[in-house]
Protein backbone atom coordinates (compact mmCIF):
# COMPACT_ATOMS: atom_id res chain seq x y z
CA UNK A 1 0.00 0.00 0.00
CA UNK A 2 2.76 2.41 0.94
CA UNK A 3 4.66 1.44 -2.15
CA UNK A 4 1.62 2.20 -4.32
CA UNK A 5 1.15 5.66 -2.75
CA UNK A 6 4.82 6.40 -3.22
CA UNK A 7 4.60 5.38 -6.88
CA UNK A 8 1.54 7.59 -7.40
CA UNK A 9 3.24 10.57 -5.78
CA UNK A 10 6.39 9.98 -7.75
CA UNK A 11 4.44 9.70 -10.97
CA UNK A 12 2.55 12.91 -10.25
CA UNK A 13 5.74 14.82 -9.41
CA UNK A 14 7.46 13.38 -12.48
CA UNK A 15 4.55 14.33 -14.73
CA UNK A 16 4.09 17.91 -13.60
CA UNK A 17 7.65 18.90 -12.78
CA UNK A 18 10.51 16.65 -13.85
CA UNK A 19 8.93 15.64 -17.15
CA UNK A 20 7.42 19.07 -17.91
CA UNK A 21 9.55 20.82 -20.52
CA UNK A 22 8.23 24.28 -19.70
CA UNK A 23 9.04 23.90 -16.01
CA UNK A 24 12.49 22.50 -16.77
CA UNK A 25 13.15 25.43 -19.13
CA UNK A 26 12.11 27.91 -16.44
CA UNK A 27 14.38 26.19 -13.92
CA UNK A 28 17.31 26.43 -16.36
CA UNK A 29 16.61 30.14 -16.89
CA UNK A 30 16.39 30.65 -13.12
CA UNK A 31 19.74 28.90 -12.62
CA UNK A 32 21.35 31.09 -15.29
CA UNK A 33 20.01 34.22 -13.59
CA UNK A 34 21.30 32.99 -10.24
CA UNK A 35 24.75 32.41 -11.78
CA UNK A 36 24.71 35.96 -13.17
CA UNK A 37 23.68 37.28 -9.74
CA UNK A 38 26.59 35.45 -8.12
CA UNK A 39 28.98 36.87 -10.72
CA UNK A 40 27.81 40.40 -9.91
CA UNK A 41 28.58 39.79 -6.23
CA UNK A 42 32.15 38.63 -6.97
CA UNK A 43 32.85 40.92 -9.91
CA UNK A 44 35.95 42.30 -8.18
CA UNK A 45 37.64 38.96 -8.82
CA UNK A 46 37.44 39.60 -12.56
CA UNK A 47 38.92 43.11 -12.52
CA UNK A 48 42.40 41.86 -13.57
CA UNK A 49 40.78 40.08 -16.52
CA UNK A 50 39.00 43.28 -17.49
CA UNK A 51 42.22 45.27 -17.25
CA UNK A 52 43.99 42.68 -19.40
CA UNK A 53 41.36 42.93 -22.14
CA UNK A 54 41.40 46.72 -21.85
CA UNK A 55 45.09 46.60 -22.77
CA UNK A 56 45.00 43.94 -25.50
CA UNK A 57 41.50 44.71 -26.77
CA UNK A 58 42.40 47.57 -29.12
CA UNK A 59 45.35 45.83 -30.85
CA UNK A 60 43.30 42.65 -31.20
CA UNK A 61 40.41 44.55 -32.79
CA UNK A 62 42.75 46.38 -35.19
CA UNK A 63 44.53 43.13 -36.07
CA UNK A 64 41.20 41.37 -36.59
CA UNK A 65 39.90 44.07 -38.96
CA UNK A 66 43.12 44.06 -40.99
CA UNK A 67 43.10 40.25 -40.99
CA UNK A 68 39.70 40.12 -42.71
CA UNK A 69 40.92 42.65 -45.28
CA UNK A 70 44.29 41.05 -46.03
CA UNK A 71 43.54 37.34 -45.65
CA UNK A 72 41.85 36.97 -49.08
CA UNK A 73 44.91 38.52 -50.75
CA UNK A 74 47.26 36.17 -48.89
CA UNK A 75 45.09 33.18 -49.81
CA UNK A 76 45.13 34.26 -53.46
CA UNK A 77 48.92 34.58 -53.45
CA UNK A 78 49.22 31.17 -51.81
CA UNK A 79 47.06 29.60 -54.52
CA UNK A 80 49.36 31.18 -57.11
CA UNK A 81 52.33 29.31 -55.62
CA UNK A 82 53.73 31.99 -53.29
CA UNK A 83 54.61 30.64 -49.86
CA UNK A 84 52.27 32.03 -47.22
CA UNK A 85 54.98 33.71 -45.16
CA UNK A 86 56.46 35.40 -48.23
CA UNK A 87 53.01 36.54 -49.32
CA UNK A 88 52.37 38.07 -45.90
CA UNK A 89 55.72 39.90 -45.96
CA UNK A 90 55.05 41.16 -49.50
CA UNK A 91 51.61 42.42 -48.50
CA UNK A 92 53.04 44.15 -45.43
CA UNK A 93 55.56 45.95 -47.65
CA UNK A 94 52.78 47.10 -50.01
CA UNK A 95 50.60 48.34 -47.12
CA UNK A 96 53.58 50.16 -45.57
CA UNK A 97 54.31 51.85 -48.92
CA UNK A 98 50.68 52.96 -49.19
CA UNK A 99 50.77 54.35 -45.65
CA UNK A 100 53.94 56.31 -46.41
CA UNK A 101 52.36 57.65 -49.60
CA UNK A 102 49.25 58.69 -47.70
CA UNK A 103 51.30 60.41 -44.99
CA UNK A 104 53.38 62.28 -47.56
CA UNK A 105 50.60 63.22 -50.01
CA UNK A 106 47.17 63.18 -48.36
CA UNK A 107 47.85 63.99 -44.70
CA UNK A 108 49.47 67.40 -45.38
CA UNK A 109 46.51 68.38 -47.55
CA UNK A 110 44.03 67.32 -44.88
CA UNK A 111 46.04 69.16 -42.19
CA UNK A 112 46.08 72.31 -44.30
CA UNK A 113 42.32 72.14 -44.85
CA UNK A 114 41.72 71.59 -41.12
CA UNK A 115 43.80 74.65 -40.25
CA UNK A 116 41.99 76.71 -42.87
CA UNK A 117 38.60 75.53 -41.59
CA UNK A 118 39.52 76.38 -37.98
CA UNK A 119 40.68 79.86 -39.02
CA UNK A 120 37.57 80.48 -41.12
CA UNK A 121 35.09 79.07 -38.62
CA UNK A 122 34.47 82.36 -36.71
CA UNK A 123 33.70 84.10 -40.00
CA UNK A 124 31.26 81.32 -40.91
CA UNK A 125 29.51 81.77 -37.56
CA UNK A 126 29.20 85.53 -38.12
CA UNK A 127 27.76 84.92 -41.61
CA UNK A 128 25.18 82.46 -40.26
CA UNK A 129 24.21 84.87 -37.50
CA UNK A 130 23.82 87.71 -39.99
CA UNK A 131 21.58 85.65 -42.27
CA UNK A 132 19.57 84.42 -39.27
CA UNK A 133 19.04 88.02 -38.09
CA UNK A 134 17.79 89.00 -41.52
CA UNK A 135 15.31 86.14 -41.50
CA UNK A 136 14.11 86.73 -37.94
CA UNK A 137 13.60 90.46 -38.53
CA UNK A 138 10.98 89.65 -41.09
CA UNK A 139 7.48 90.56 -39.77
CA UNK A 140 6.22 87.02 -40.33
CA UNK A 141 8.65 85.72 -37.71
CA UNK A 142 7.59 88.11 -34.92
CA UNK A 143 5.18 85.64 -33.22
CA UNK A 144 7.98 83.12 -32.73
CA UNK A 145 10.85 85.58 -32.31
CA UNK A 146 10.54 85.73 -28.51
CA UNK A 147 10.44 81.94 -28.24
CA UNK A 148 13.54 81.60 -30.45
CA UNK A 149 15.43 84.22 -28.42
CA UNK A 150 14.57 82.43 -25.16
CA UNK A 151 15.64 79.10 -26.64
CA UNK A 152 18.91 80.61 -27.87
CA UNK A 153 19.55 82.07 -24.40
CA UNK A 154 18.96 78.69 -22.75
CA UNK A 155 21.26 76.99 -25.27
CA UNK A 156 23.97 79.61 -24.60
CA UNK A 157 23.69 79.07 -20.85
CA UNK A 158 23.91 75.29 -21.33
CA UNK A 159 27.02 75.64 -23.49
CA UNK A 160 28.60 77.94 -20.89
CA UNK A 161 27.93 75.44 -18.10
CA UNK A 162 29.28 72.58 -20.22
CA UNK A 163 32.42 74.57 -20.95
CA UNK A 164 32.99 75.25 -17.26
CA UNK A 165 32.46 71.58 -16.40
CA UNK A 166 34.79 70.55 -19.21
CA UNK A 167 37.53 72.86 -18.00
CA UNK A 168 37.19 71.36 -14.51
CA UNK A 169 37.20 67.77 -15.74
CA UNK A 170 40.08 68.32 -18.17
CA UNK A 171 42.62 68.84 -15.39
CA UNK A 172 41.28 65.83 -13.53
CA UNK A 173 41.37 63.63 -16.62
CA UNK A 174 44.95 64.21 -17.71
CA UNK A 175 45.89 60.84 -16.29
CA UNK A 176 43.22 59.06 -18.34
CA UNK A 177 44.32 60.95 -21.47
CA UNK A 178 47.87 59.74 -20.95
CA UNK A 179 46.54 56.21 -20.45
CA UNK A 180 44.52 56.37 -23.70
CA UNK A 181 47.52 57.66 -25.65
CA UNK A 182 49.66 54.89 -24.17
CA UNK A 183 47.13 52.24 -25.18
CA UNK A 184 47.02 53.63 -28.72
CA UNK A 185 50.82 53.58 -29.01
CA UNK A 186 50.91 50.00 -27.69
CA UNK A 187 48.20 49.01 -30.16
CA UNK A 188 50.08 50.50 -33.12
CA UNK A 189 53.19 48.50 -32.23
CA UNK A 190 51.54 45.21 -31.23
CA UNK A 191 48.72 45.02 -33.80
CA UNK A 192 51.08 44.24 -36.76
CA UNK A 193 52.67 41.40 -34.76
CA UNK A 194 49.25 39.91 -33.91
CA UNK A 195 48.19 40.41 -37.53
CA UNK A 196 51.22 38.53 -38.86
CA UNK A 197 50.50 35.45 -36.75
CA UNK A 198 46.78 35.62 -37.52
CA UNK A 199 47.54 35.59 -41.24
CA UNK A 200 50.11 32.84 -40.78
CA UNK A 201 48.19 30.49 -38.45
CA UNK A 202 44.60 31.74 -38.70
CA UNK A 203 43.37 28.53 -40.34
CA UNK A 204 44.49 26.51 -37.31
CA UNK A 205 42.70 28.68 -34.77
CA UNK A 206 39.22 27.16 -35.20
CA UNK A 207 40.31 23.49 -34.97
CA UNK A 208 42.56 24.38 -32.02
CA UNK A 209 39.70 25.98 -30.07
CA UNK A 210 37.24 23.12 -30.65
CA UNK A 211 39.88 20.55 -29.68
CA UNK A 212 39.18 21.41 -26.02
CA UNK A 213 35.51 20.35 -26.38
CA UNK A 214 34.09 16.83 -26.14
CA UNK A 215 34.16 14.86 -29.38
CA UNK A 216 30.44 15.04 -30.11
CA UNK A 217 30.44 18.83 -29.68
CA UNK A 218 33.40 19.56 -31.94
CA UNK A 219 31.69 19.40 -35.32
CA UNK A 220 28.66 21.62 -34.48
CA UNK A 221 30.90 24.05 -32.57
CA UNK A 222 33.28 24.32 -35.51
CA UNK A 223 30.29 24.95 -37.78
CA UNK A 224 29.18 27.81 -35.51
CA UNK A 225 32.71 29.29 -35.49
CA UNK A 226 32.89 29.08 -39.27
CA UNK A 227 29.56 30.88 -39.73
CA UNK A 228 30.58 33.55 -37.21
CA UNK A 229 33.80 34.06 -39.12
CA UNK A 230 31.91 34.38 -42.41
CA UNK A 231 29.51 36.93 -40.93
CA UNK A 232 32.33 39.07 -39.52
CA UNK A 233 34.38 38.81 -42.70
CA UNK A 234 31.52 39.79 -44.99
CA UNK A 235 30.49 42.72 -42.79
CA UNK A 236 33.97 44.16 -42.18
CA UNK A 237 35.13 43.83 -45.78
CA UNK A 238 31.89 45.14 -47.16
CA UNK A 239 31.56 48.04 -44.75
CA UNK A 240 35.15 49.24 -45.25
CA UNK A 241 34.87 48.88 -49.03
CA UNK A 242 31.66 50.90 -49.09
CA UNK A 243 33.19 53.54 -46.79
CA UNK A 244 36.20 53.88 -49.10
CA UNK A 245 33.92 54.18 -52.15
CA UNK A 246 31.80 56.83 -50.39
CA UNK A 247 34.90 58.85 -49.47
CA UNK A 248 36.15 58.77 -53.07
CA UNK A 249 32.75 59.73 -54.50
CA UNK A 250 32.32 62.66 -52.12
CA UNK A 251 35.87 63.92 -52.68
CA UNK A 252 35.36 63.83 -56.46
CA UNK A 253 31.91 65.39 -56.25
CA UNK A 254 32.94 68.21 -53.93
CA UNK A 255 36.02 68.91 -56.05
CA UNK A 256 33.91 69.11 -59.21
CA UNK A 257 31.40 71.58 -57.72
CA UNK A 258 34.22 73.62 -56.13
CA UNK A 259 33.28 73.20 -52.46
CA UNK A 260 35.93 74.27 -49.98
CA UNK A 261 37.60 71.56 -47.89
CA UNK A 262 36.39 68.84 -50.29
CA UNK A 263 39.11 66.30 -49.38
CA UNK A 264 38.60 66.77 -45.64
CA UNK A 265 34.81 66.48 -45.92
CA UNK A 266 35.10 63.43 -48.19
CA UNK A 267 37.40 61.62 -45.74
CA UNK A 268 35.04 62.52 -42.90
CA UNK A 269 32.10 61.13 -44.89
CA UNK A 270 34.00 57.88 -45.44
CA UNK A 271 34.69 57.45 -41.72
CA UNK A 272 31.13 58.31 -40.73
CA UNK A 273 29.78 55.87 -43.31
CA UNK A 274 31.02 53.09 -41.01
CA UNK A 275 27.83 53.88 -39.05
CA UNK A 276 25.08 52.11 -41.04
CA UNK A 277 22.18 54.21 -42.35
CA UNK A 278 23.21 57.31 -40.37
CA UNK A 279 26.78 57.98 -41.45
CA UNK A 280 26.09 59.72 -44.75
CA UNK A 281 23.48 62.02 -43.22
CA UNK A 282 25.78 62.90 -40.32
CA UNK A 283 28.55 63.68 -42.81
CA UNK A 284 26.26 66.08 -44.66
CA UNK A 285 25.76 68.34 -41.61
CA UNK A 286 29.12 70.19 -41.92
CA UNK A 287 28.84 70.06 -45.72
CA UNK A 288 25.45 71.80 -45.69
CA UNK A 289 26.76 74.30 -43.13
CA UNK A 290 29.66 75.32 -45.38
CA UNK A 291 27.45 75.33 -48.47
CA UNK A 292 24.93 77.67 -46.83
CA UNK A 293 27.71 80.11 -45.97
CA UNK A 294 29.08 79.92 -49.53
CA UNK A 295 25.72 80.63 -51.16
CA UNK A 296 22.44 79.11 -52.35
CA UNK A 297 23.95 77.95 -55.66
CA UNK A 298 26.59 75.93 -53.80
CA UNK A 299 23.90 74.48 -51.53
CA UNK A 300 22.01 73.27 -54.60
CA UNK A 301 25.19 71.73 -56.04
CA UNK A 302 25.91 69.95 -52.75
CA UNK A 303 22.38 68.53 -52.64
CA UNK A 304 22.81 67.23 -56.19
CA UNK A 305 26.15 65.61 -55.26
CA UNK A 306 24.55 64.00 -52.22
CA UNK A 307 21.62 62.69 -54.28
CA UNK A 308 23.94 61.21 -56.92
CA UNK A 309 26.15 59.61 -54.24
CA UNK A 310 23.16 58.08 -52.48
CA UNK A 311 21.82 56.69 -55.77
CA UNK A 312 25.18 55.12 -56.72
CA UNK A 313 25.76 53.77 -53.22
CA UNK A 314 22.25 52.40 -52.79
CA UNK A 315 21.77 50.98 -56.29
CA UNK A 316 25.28 49.82 -57.24
CA UNK A 317 27.95 49.84 -54.50
CA UNK A 318 26.10 48.43 -51.48
CA UNK A 319 24.21 45.66 -53.36
CA UNK A 320 27.41 44.51 -55.07
CA UNK A 321 29.62 44.66 -51.98
CA UNK A 322 27.30 43.90 -49.07
CA UNK A 323 24.33 42.22 -50.71
CA UNK A 324 22.04 40.52 -48.20
CA UNK A 325 24.68 38.43 -46.47
CA UNK A 326 23.87 39.56 -42.94
CA UNK A 327 20.10 39.15 -43.40
CA UNK A 328 19.32 41.75 -40.73
CA UNK A 329 16.19 43.88 -41.08
CA UNK A 330 16.80 47.66 -41.24
CA UNK A 331 14.52 48.22 -38.21
CA UNK A 332 16.61 45.74 -36.22
CA UNK A 333 19.76 47.60 -37.28
CA UNK A 334 18.30 50.87 -36.02
CA UNK A 335 17.41 49.33 -32.64
CA UNK A 336 20.87 47.77 -32.35
CA UNK A 337 22.55 51.10 -33.16
CA UNK A 338 20.45 53.03 -30.65
CA UNK A 339 20.93 50.47 -27.87
CA UNK A 340 24.65 49.88 -28.45
CA UNK A 341 25.29 53.61 -28.79
CA UNK A 342 23.48 54.33 -25.55
CA UNK A 343 25.39 51.65 -23.61
CA UNK A 344 28.86 51.68 -25.21
CA UNK A 345 29.01 55.06 -26.99
CA UNK A 346 30.83 55.43 -30.32
CA UNK A 347 32.43 51.98 -30.04
CA UNK A 348 28.97 50.46 -29.67
CA UNK A 349 27.68 52.27 -32.74
CA UNK A 350 30.58 51.00 -34.87
CA UNK A 351 30.84 47.46 -33.46
CA UNK A 352 27.20 46.86 -32.51
CA UNK A 353 26.11 45.36 -35.85
CA UNK A 354 28.94 42.78 -36.22
CA UNK A 355 28.52 41.69 -32.60
CA UNK A 356 24.78 41.36 -33.17
CA UNK A 357 25.45 39.26 -36.28
CA UNK A 358 27.70 36.92 -34.23
CA UNK A 359 25.14 36.72 -31.42
CA UNK A 360 22.44 35.94 -33.99
CA UNK A 361 24.46 32.98 -35.33
CA UNK A 362 24.95 31.60 -31.82
CA UNK A 363 21.30 32.13 -30.85
CA UNK A 364 20.01 30.48 -34.05
CA UNK A 365 22.13 27.36 -33.48
CA UNK A 366 21.16 27.17 -29.82
CA UNK A 367 17.49 27.47 -30.78
CA UNK A 368 17.85 24.75 -33.43
CA UNK A 369 19.42 22.48 -30.82
CA UNK A 370 16.62 23.27 -28.38
CA UNK A 371 13.99 22.46 -31.00
CA UNK A 372 15.61 19.11 -31.69
CA UNK A 373 15.74 18.03 -28.03
CA UNK A 374 12.57 19.60 -26.63
CA UNK A 375 9.98 18.17 -29.07
CA UNK A 376 7.97 21.36 -28.58
CA UNK A 377 8.22 22.26 -32.27
CA UNK A 378 7.18 18.98 -33.86
CA UNK A 379 5.96 19.92 -37.33
CA UNK A 380 4.51 16.45 -37.98
CA UNK A 381 2.05 16.86 -35.13
CA UNK A 382 1.01 20.27 -36.45
CA UNK A 383 0.42 18.80 -39.90
CA UNK A 384 -1.64 15.94 -38.45
CA UNK A 385 -3.78 18.40 -36.46
CA UNK A 386 -4.28 20.50 -39.57
CA UNK A 387 -5.37 17.46 -41.59
CA UNK A 388 -7.78 16.32 -38.83
CA UNK A 389 -9.46 19.72 -38.68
Amino acid sequence: MDKKKFTEKTSWFWKWFLNNQVVVSLIVVLLLLLILLVFTKVSYLFEPVGQFFAIVGLPMVLAGILFYLMNPVVNHLEKRGVKRQYGIILLFIVVLALLIWGIVVIVPEIRQQIQSLVNSFPGYIDTIEGKADQIFKDPSFRPVQEYIENSAQRILETITNMTQDLSRVTLQGLGSVVSVVTNIVIALFTAPIILFFLLKDGKRLGPYLVSFLPNRMRRPSYRVLREMNQQLASYIRGQLTVAFAVAVMFMLGFSIVGLNYGILLGVLAGFLNLIPYLGSFLAMIPVVFIAIVTGPVMLLKVIIVFAIEQMIEGRIVSPLVLGSQLEIHPVTIMFVLLTAGKIFGLAGIILGIPFYAVAKVIASHVFDWYKSVSNLYNEEEVEEETVDT
